[in-house]
């Protein structure tokens, strides 16, 4: 908590910003092989450009420590790319209008790494807000198989299903996930850096890394309409 104060967290829509997060993922992906070397020394894909995406920086004294991508949907046109490696498992949360959050690209620099061991909370503390703003029912994460214990700990994640290939890395990845609801007040008890504000909400995603508008109406519309449909069922019942 006492980090947290010179902790400023960034949504990145400016194309020189979106630079130095793709670089800084590079190098994260390089240190352990998952990507072939390439001369631009950058690491981004198709997802970066969607309209639902989230590129958040995570800085420590006014530097970068680590960065983010977050997508939200709640429909199956929705473009989340947990889809391509694990449709069997989110379509039918879509399907149902849930509201997902998915985590993807999350790298850290090694200095910060080293000088803070919990930099993994306090970049998974974006997918938290976003969580808060769109009031969101579960949050995906392809994750190493390594890496699924500190997950687990620090997120309130699960094993949501084995490891499988995953799109333009050379490793594979297990499913996690994290029910939102049912592990909201766990979360904000156990840990008090959970909570956030509607000034920080707002200040990330009332826009998106590449739409200069606020998408909480559209991503959340699958949720609005199941709700509307479980009414209409209960009216039906009871008439």
């Amino acid at each position: 908590m006492d980090v947290l104060d010179r902790v400023e967290y960034k949504r990145v829509d400016k194309a020189e910003d979106k630079k130095a997060i793709f670089r800084a993922r590079y190098e994260a992906y390089r240190r352990d092989e998952s990507i072939p070397p390439n001369e631009a020394g950058m690491f981004s894909d198709p997802y970066d450009e969607t309209p639902n995406v989230w590129l958040i920086g995570v800085y420590i004294d006014g530097v970068m420590a680590s960065t983010i991508r977050l997508h939200v949907a709640s429909r199956p046109q929705h473009v989340l790319p947990i889809i391509d490696a694990f449709p069997d498992k989110v379509l039918p949360l879509l399907e149902r209008g849930f509201v997902v959050i998915d985590v993807s690209r999350q790298t850290s620099r090694v200095e910060f790494v080293r000088a803070y061991p919990f930099l993994t909370l306090l970049t998974m503390r974006a997918a938290f807000i976003a969580e808060d703003y769109f009031d969101a029912d579960y949050i995906t994460a392809a994750c190493k198989p390594e890496y699924q214990a500190p997950f687990r700990r620090l997120s309130g994640c699960v094993n949501w299903a084995p490891i499988r290939p995953y799109p333009r890395l050379a490793k594979p990845v297990l499913l996690m996930g994290h029910d939102c609801k049912a592990n909201q007040h766990l979360m904000r008890e156990r840990y008090a850096y959970r909570d956030t504000t509607p000034e920080l909400q707002r200040s990330l995603f009332s826009r998106s890394s590449t739409v200069d508008r606020d998408l909480h109406f559209d991503l959340t519309s699958g949720r609005r309409e199941r709700e509307m449909g479980a009414r209409q069922n209960s009216t039906t019942c009871v008439a």
